[in-house]
């Protein structure tokens, strides 16, 4: 089975991609063109499908809106509040659309959108949806249903809530004028692609309802542990603070010297701290070997090694490498990445460059939303939101890897106009999915490219540093010591104007024949995965940065990244 990804979940399927008959119905929907609700249970592969559809369409197009700022860091979005120009909507409704349609390059980009993909819908309010509608239906000058822009609405209504001002009920989208007048045809993924254990799904199910049936009771205890620290997992607290003493306390526990790893940031003032406070990363990561670590970022390159909740060891590390033995027994040699705030146009506006791991004795049930987790224990009691249990209870990637510290029947429950509402959603579907073909479309295991224009036009990057000196063909030692970087980050920067296609000569620094061969052997007898294993079996003759130099040359040589 392989591991594939999209946004910030994963999904299991077969080497050949093979969509489940529920995919492939709901996949020629969403080819149909009309307006979608595309929901269904946790790790029934919404993502994926998300994936094959958005193949090829350009993302200005086909934007994709997240309904928090975390989420649209891990999709390579925008939030729909700055696209839309929402703000905090301060004054209402009416004030708000007065303001907005002000907002020139809001009308550009909202004219040149062809279809609008929202994610994680259920966390958005019903006043927040009727607002944006009005909004596009202004700037299109049209009296159909958001101005006649396409609208494909992504989530779960049975997992968190929006955030309500003030308390009092709850302001589902579903409930609201907006969503009838919408018109979404409903696509209702049944069949688990995450994880095929029958005990575990059955309890997910009745749980996902609001149901504590006998078999739920059964399961629960079944999985229920008394807690210690000696756990080599992940803990969900309800709180933020709660997580992050427990993941310091245990990084204390460890032997050995604690290296602390700034993150760096890039933009105006004002972006960076809005960043700080979206970021999936701390603004300082502490490690020790042997410190358990949760990736937050999807593996960019197939067969992907891992995914958004991962768990693995720090076994080595360096100022631009660690080494991880993930718990499925794979050992990484994981780089610094790039975080981006994007704002409504599409263009960034801050970034945050770090490792993209977190310290993982601990999360919280909010910020796990969307991960998968392999050895995960949870407290289920004092939970005060419909679908809280649930989305916890569904990071799990298996039975096996889920441990109960405690659980409470009042914690798990869900909102009985919710219950109602999917009660209407499966109806609908049976009788749409009854027309629709089950045949496969042509699937690709690549992701959507990202746009790499507007990021270029909005900040070089300081990879873009590096570009004069290359081309004057400087040795890479000079280079390094030019610019004050270590030769390690010299090459991740090549390595980034390759991915930007940018048209360099990088021919002068290929290694000496007898020590490329040596170390290209190395790679052909381990794999490409991870660099330890290289630099081992050359006994360390060579260093990571001339052995991560021979990789980058394989890899532009095959065709496999550039």
């Amino acid at each position: 089975m392989t591991v594939v990804s999209f946004r910030n979940i994963s999904c299991i399927v077969v080497p050949h991609m093979q969509l489940t008959t529920c995919q492939s119905k709901a996949l020629h929907l969403l080819e149909s063109g009309s307006n979608v609700f595309l929901t269904g249970a946790a790790g029934t592969g919404k993502s994926f499908l998300l994936q094959q559809f958005l193949r090829g369409k350009d993302w200005d197009a086909y934007p994709i809106l997240a309904s928090t700022g975390t989420a649209a860091m891990l999709v390579n979005g925008r939030t729909f509040h700055s696209f839309f120009g929402l703000g905090i909507m301060e004054g209402g409704r009416d004030a708000t659309v007065m303001r907005v349609l002000r907002n020139g390059r809001l009308h550009k980009r909202i004219q040149k959108a062809e279809c609008v993909i929202i994610d994680e819908i259920s966390m958005l309010s019903g006043e927040t949806l009727a607002t944006a509608e009005e909004i596009a239906r202004n700037v299109r000058e049209s009296v159909r249903p958001w101005g006649g822009l396409r609208i494909i609405a992504v989530g779960d209504f049975a997992q968190l809530p929006p955030v309500q001002r003030g308390g009092g009920a709850v302001d589902w989208g579903f409930t609201h004028d907006v969503w009838r007048e919408s018109h979404f045809s409903p696509a209702f993924l049944e069949t688990p692609v995450r994880t095929n254990e029958p005990e575990l799904l059955n309890a997910l199910n009745s749980i996902r309802e609001g149901n504590v049936s006998s078999d739920v009771i059964e399961f629960l205890q079944s999985r229920t542990v008394i807690p210690n620290d000696s756990f080599d997992g992940t803990r969900l607290f309800p709180h933020r603070a709660t997580a992050d003493r427990y993941n310091h306390q245990r990084l204390d526990t460890l032997p050995g010297r604690e290296n602390i790893f700034p993150t760096s940031y890039e933009g105006r003032g004002i972006s960076i701290e809005q960043l700080k406070r979206q970021c999936p990363i701390p603004e300082e990561i502490h490690l020790k070997i042997g410190a358990l670590v949760m990736l937050r970022k999807n593996d960019a390159q197939y067969p992907y090694a891992y995914v958004n909740g991962t768990l693995g060891t720090i076994m080595a590390l360096s100022n631009d490498t660690l080494t991880i033995k993930l718990l499925d027994g794979k050992t990484i040699d994981l780089e610094r990445s790039t975080f981006s705030l994007i704002d409504g146009n599409g263009e960034e506006q801050a970034s945050a460059y770090n490792f993209p791991i977190t310290l993982a004795w601990a999360s919280t049930i909010h910020k796990a939303q969307g991960a998968s987790i392999d050895s995960l224990m949870i407290s289920l009691t004092r939970l005060w939101e419909s679908g809280h249990a649930y989305v916890a209870l569904s990071r799990a990637r298996s039975v096996k890897g889920l441990f109960i510290e405690q659980w409470d029947e009042r914690s798990i429950f869900i909102d009985p106009l919710v219950q109602d509402f999917y009660n209407g959603i499966r109806y609908e579907w049976e009788q749409i999915s009854a027309s629709l073909p089950d045949t496969d479309l042509k699937l690709s295991s690549e992701s959507r490219s990202k746009p790499s224009a507007k990021k270029a036009r909005a900040k070089g990057g300081n990879h873009k540093k590096t570009l004069p000196l290359l081309e004057q063909k400087v040795p890479l030692d000079k280079i390094s010591q030019q610019l004050e970087w270590k030769e390690d980050t010299i090459i991740g920067h090549i390595e980034k104007l390759l991915l930007e296609k940018i048209p360099i000569d990088i021919e002068y620094l290929r290694p000496e024949e007898y020590q490329f061969e040596q170390i290209a052997g190395a790679f052909y007898q381990h794999g490409m995965n991870a660099l330890k294993p290289i630099y081992d079996a050359c006994n360390g003759e060579y260093s990571y940065s001339e052995v991560k130099l021979v990789k980058l040359f394989l890899e532009k040589e095959e065709g496999a990244r550039f």
